[in-house]
């Protein structure tokens, strides 16, 4: 599949914001100013959300998801959620965020158990990777990233991954929060090095059919610039998703996106 063809996603990364009293308003809110058939279009939000937002966006065509899973299906994990405790709750989920691997010690590897138990449970996985300043000075950042890559998806057969909707969001971790800013040049090169690394790794051509999302600080101001880039196909929104004129502003330049890419393969 070439870029043209790949949709064009806008996830809504809620974090540890919104209660179960003001979830379903927001969510109402960004459903009512981001009506674009053209894009796909997720909200994240807490655990304790979930249902009020799936509720609030019922046919609306927005998927929901959760921030995280456990990599066991049940047991003695207090505090902790399963892919099928998601069911009717959500149908995506965010996996190996970098905040995840810098709060709760996430390694690749348990990053990789957890894609398992929710492609398992039928939830379609937005699969984070990134790299550090330091790691990005030093000259590291592909390195990095295909070590990460390797080490979620390893066992994991493509076509099964593939058959899952797999989506891979790119996280330049120096550039969130920071001050400092990733170009779109920067999202896009690593975005052909994640597709490399797929293919090298037996992915062959589907590696091309993975959409690759943008995750650092992005806004209205600045998703031009990464959508601009044909190997970048959305953002994984973090702050600004808390913000229906954010929402709208970034739904609708991507909708210009998917409309001209929509031409491109006609």
């Amino acid at each position: 599949m070439i870029g043209a063809m790949r949709p064009v996603i806008i996830a809504a990364n809620w974090k540890m914001n919104t209660t179960p009293a003001d979830a379903g308003d927001l969510a109402r809110a960004i459903a009512g100013r981001t009506r674009e058939p053209d894009v796909v279009r997720v909200i994240c939000p807490p655990y304790v959300c979930l249902a009020a937002v799936r509720d609030a966006v019922a046919g609306e065509g927005i998927g929901v998801g959760a921030q995280n899973v456990h990599q066991e299906l049940a047991g003695a994990h207090t505090g902790e959620v399963s892919a099928p405790m998601l069911a009717g709750l959500a149908t995506w989920v965010i996996l190996g965020h970098s905040e995840r691997r810098r709060d709760a010690g996430e390694s690749d590897a348990l990053v990789g158990r957890k894609l398992g138990r929710a492609v398992e449970a039928g939830l379609r996985p937005i699969l984070c990777v990134g790299e550090q300043l330091a790691e990005r000075e030093a000259g590291q950042a592909v390195a990095v990233v295909e070590r990460q890559l390797a080490g979620a998806l390893a066992g994991h057969d493509p076509a099964t991954l593939l058959a899952a909707g797999l989506v891979i969001a790119y996280e330049p971790v120096w550039a969130i929060g920071t001050g400092r800013n990733a170009s779109g040049a920067d999202a896009a090169a690593m975005a052909e090095a994640i597709r490399a690394a797929l293919r090298a790794s037996g992915w062959g051509t589907g590696a091309d059919d993975v959409p690759i999302l943008y995750g650092g600080s992005c806004t209205s101001a600045n998703i031009a610039e990464f959508l601009a880039e044909p190997s970048i196909d959305g953002a994984l929104v973090g702050g600004a998703s808390l913000k229906p004129d954010e929402m709208a502003g970034m739904v609708g330049r991507a909708a210009i996106t998917a409309a001209a890419r929509r031409a491109a393969g006609a």
